[in-house]
C-alpha cells in the first residue's frame, strides 16, 4: 500500500508497532476478562491503565516520526524550491491510503478510547482496585472490610460518594498515594483519622436516615473468664440508642448527639482524637450555647485560638464502621460460642490469652508460636487432655490462629490497640472522652458519666444463675472479677486497653 513518504521513518515504525502489539493486547485481555468471565486486579490493571498507556504513546509516536521525517525532507524541498504549505490531495493514491488510514483509526480509537475510558473509571472504583492491588499496606483494611457488616458496600460509597469533585480529589490524593507505596514512603499503620474524608451527613446517612433509627434494641454479651473451666459470664442490656418510643425522635438516647435541632462542637490537641478537653453545645431552637472544659484536663487558651472546632458527627463515634480490629478476648470468646473452640477444655481461654500478649513481627512466625505454645502447655501441665483431646485442641488452635490472622497484621503494625474503636468504652476511652465526668459547663453542669444514659442492665452473671430484673428495670453492674469499687473511678479501658498485649 503507498502512503506517503513522511511515513516512512523508523519513529514512526516504531510507533505503529506499539500502537498495533498493544491494540491486539487489549483485544485478547478484554475477551479474557469478559467473555471467559476470568482474570485478577493485576490483568484489569494491565487492561486498563498500563497497555493504554503503551498505545497512546505508540499513537503519538508516529505523528513524530512524520514531522521528524517532514522537516528533513522540507528542508531540501526549500533548498531546491523554496518555501510551500502542506497540502493534502486525495487524488494522489498515497494521500488517499493515508487519510483512509487516519480517518478509519481516529474512529476506532475514539470508540474504543470511550470504552477503555469507561471501564477504567469502574476498575478504579472496585472493591479489587481499593483492597488488592497495594496488598501489603491494604490488606488490614481489606480483611476488616470483608469481615464488616458493610462487606457489600462499594469502598468508594464511604471514601468518595456521589459527585464529581469528589472523584478529582480522590484522584489527586490518589497521587501521593502511589507515589508513597512505590517509594515505600508510607507510614506503618496508616494514621488515622483521615482528615480529608467527606462528611458522614454526604455518605452514611444516605443509608441511615436520622430520623428513622430505631428506638432501642436488645444486646447480649457472652464472655469467657481466664480460669480453669472457662466459666461463662453473661450481661444483658438495653442500648438507648434511641428513645423509649420511635415518635419522640432524637429527643433522648445515644443518636441524640446528631439531633437536627442541636449542634455539638469539640476541640482536641490530640491528632488521634483520643482525648477532648473542650466541648460546645448548641440548641439551634433557642440559641443556647454551653461551653464545656475539662477540669482535670483543661485545654490551654492558647491552643482555643489556634485550634478549629470540630463539629461531632457519626464518624466521631462510629469510627471504625468497616475497618474495625477485634481484640483477642473478643474474638477468642467469639469462638468459644460459636463453638470453634471446646468449652470445655479447661484452660483454653487462659493460654489462649497468654500466647496473644506477646508482640509478633511476622505472621507466619506468628501462627506457629500460637501452635507450638498452645500444644506445649497441655503437653506439659495436662499431658491426659492433651492426649485424649488432640482433635479439640487443634481446632481451638486454628480458631485462635483465625482470629489472630483477621485481625493483626504485624508487618504494617496493625492490630485492634493501634485503631481503637470509640463505639464503648471498654478498650478505649469511647464515650467517656466526653461523659468523664470531669467536662463542667460554664452553667455548673457536668456531661455525666452514668452508664444508665446509654444503657441498662437487666440480667448478668454466670450462665445458669443469671442475676435478672424486669426489662423495665436494670441492675447495677457487677464486675465478674472482684475489684472493688475500682471499676467506677476508673475507665475501663485502663486495665482492658492494655490487658491482651
Amino acid at each position: 500500500m503507498k502512503l506517503p513518504k513522511s511515513v516512512y521513518n523508523w519513529i514512526t515504525i516504531i510507533g505503529s508497532s506499539i500502537a498495533a502489539i498493544s491494540f491486539l493486547l487489549i483485544i485478547i485481555l478484554f475477551v479474557i476478562l469478559e467473555i471467559f468471565k476470568t482474570g485478577n486486579t493485576y490483568l484489569g490493571l494491565f487492561l486498563y491503565l498500563v497497555i493504554p498507556g503503551f498505545l497512546v504513546t505508540g499513537l503519538v509516536l508516529i505523528p513524530i516520526g512524520m514531522l521528524i521525517k517532514r522537516k528533513k525532507d522540507k528542508r531540501i524541498e526549500q533548498d531546491r524550491y523554496g518555501r510551500s504549505l502542506p497540502s493534502i490531495d486525495l487524488n494522489d493514491k498515497r494521500h488517499r491510503n493515508a487519510f483512509i488510514i487516519f480517518t478509519v483509526s481516529t474512529a476506532v480509537f475514539l470508540i474504543t478510547s470511550s470504552i477503555g475510558s469507561y471501564e477504567a473509571f469502574h476498575y478504579s472504583e472496585s472493591v479489587q482496585f481499593c483492597g488488592k492491588l497495594c496488598h501489603n499496606i491494604m490488606e488490614p483494611e481489606f480483611t476488616a472490610y470483608q469481615n464488616s457488616s458493610h462487606a457489600r458496600v462499594a469502598c468508594v460509597e464511604c471514601h468518595v460518594g456521589e459527585g464529581a469533585d469528589w472523584y478529582v480529589r480522590s484522584k489527586l490524593s490518589g497521587l501521593y498515594q502511589v507515589y508513597a507505596a512505590i517509594f515505600n514512603k508510607y507510614p506503618r499503620p496508616i494514621e488515622t483519622p483521615l482528615v480529608n474524608l467527606r462528611p458522614a451527613r454526604e455518605t452514611c446517612e444516605k443509608c441511615h436516615w436520622p430520623q428513622k433509627f430505631y428506638a432501642r434494641k436488645l444486646q447480649i454479651q457472652k464472655n469467657f473468664l481466664a480460669d480453669s473451666l472457662n466459666t461463662e459470664w453473661d450481661i444483658y442490656m438495653q442500648m438507648k440508642i434511641g428513645p423509649q418510643f420511635s415518635a419522640l425522635g432524637l429527643n433522648e438516647g445515644i443518636h441524640w448527639h446528631i439531633n437536627q435541632d442541636v449542634k455539638i462542637e469539640y476541640m482536641t490537641a490530640d491528632p488521634t482524637r483520643e482525648s477532648i478537653s473542650w466541648v460546645k453545645y448548641t440548641n439551634l431552637k433557642t440559641g443556647k450555647v454551653t461551653i464545656y472544659n475539662d477540669e482535670e484536663e483543661p485545654l490551654a487558651d492558647s491552643l482555643k485560638n489556634t485550634l478549629n472546632a470540630r463539629v461531632m458527627d457519626c464518624m466521631d463515634c462510629h469510627n471504625r464502621p468497616s475497618h474495625k480490629y477485634k481484640s483477642p478476648p473478643y474474638y477468642v470468646d467469639n469462638a468459644l460460642v460459636s463453638g470453634s473452640i471446646a468449652t470445655d477444655i479447661p484452660f483454653i481461654k487462659y493460654i489462649s490469652m497468654q500466647v496473644l500478649k506477646n508482640p509478633f513481627t511476622n505472621k507466619d512466625s506468628a501462627l506457629a508460636f500460637i501452635a507450638d505454645s498452645i500444644n506445649g502447655f497441655y503437653h506439659a501441665n495436662h499431658a491426659d487432655i492433651y492426649n485424649s483431646r488432640k482433635t479439640d485442641i487443634n481446632n481451638a488452635i486454628a480458631a485462635v490462629q483465625d482470629g489472630f490472622s483477621s485481625n493483626t497484621f504485624p508487618k504494617m503494625k496493625v492490630s485492634y490497640d493501634k485503631y481503637p474503636d470509640h463505639i464503648g468504652h471498654l478498650e478505649s476511652k469511647g464515650c467517656f472522652r466526653c461523659h468523664s465526668g470531669t467536662m463542667k459547663g460554664d452553667n455548673g453542669k457536668i456531661i455525666s458519666k452514668d452508664c444508665n444514659l446509654c444503657h441498662t442492665i437487666f440480667a448478668q452473671g454466670n450462665k445458669g444463675s443469671l442475676q435478672s430484673v424486669s426489662v423495665l428495670d436494670n441492675l447495677e453492674f457487677r464486675h465478674p472479677v472482684d475489684i472493688k469499687d475500682e471499676w467506677r473511678t476508673s475507665p475501663c479501658s485502663d486495665c482492658h486497653a492494655s490487658l491482651y498485649q
